[in-house]
């Protein structure tokens, strides 16, 4: 028994030997030398101090602001009379309109805080529809022109004075269909 306990020792013994030697394995390629850096590229020289860059879309709600002057008009106290401000400014909303025959709008009527809800939510139509009646004599089709009253529920600005109440007291022409 004992050549075979040797032979047995002698061929795991090899065994043992063969299993841990290795092959040489293929290894992928090094890695290609890092590329030089680009040679910096100079910066497009600064517009000229003064000149006028604009970001304003045309069609779009800020070229409707900027070409009118605002989005909406203001009335006199427990009023739906366009002052002469007013229709200064529907006027240039209607030439702006006319560039514009597919943009839709709702003219929003507000009025400020003093009064009946029901009493500010009448006079609000009345602002609003006078507002649209303008519009449409002016020649922007009246099927483009949506109208809603917001009464007093809706202020543009929060406060109890004089001041406040004439912000509040105003149309609003809101577009949909403009470019953003």
């Amino acid at each position: 028994m004992r050549v075979d306990a040797l032979k047995l020792v002698l061929v795991a013994g090899l065994v043992a030997t063969a299993a841990c030697s290795k092959k040489k394995e293929d290894l992928p390629p090094p890695p290609p030398p890092p590329a030089q850096a680009p040679a910096p590229v100079e910066a497009p020289p600064a517009a000229p101090t003064g000149a006028v860059t604009s970001t304003v879309v045309p069609g779009s709600v800020a070229d409707f602001v900027a070409q009118a002057g605002s989005d909406r008009v203001f009335f006199a106290y427990d009023s739906y009379e366009l002052d002469e401000a007013a229709r200064a400014t529907l006027d240039k909303q209607a030439a702006w309109l006319a560039r514009y025959p597919n943009v839709r709008m709702t003219i929003e009527g507000h009025a400020d805080e003093r009064g009946t809800r029901e009493y500010n939510l009448a006079l609000g139509d009345r602002r609003a529809n006078a507002t649209k009646n303008y519009l449409a004599a002016k020649g922007v089709d009246a099927g483009r022109i949506a109208t809603i009253s917001y009464g007093k529920e809706r202020p543009a600005v929060q406060g109890s004075d004089e001041e406040s109440y004439a912000q509040n007291r105003r149309a609003v022409t809101a577009l949909s269909g403009a470019a953003s």
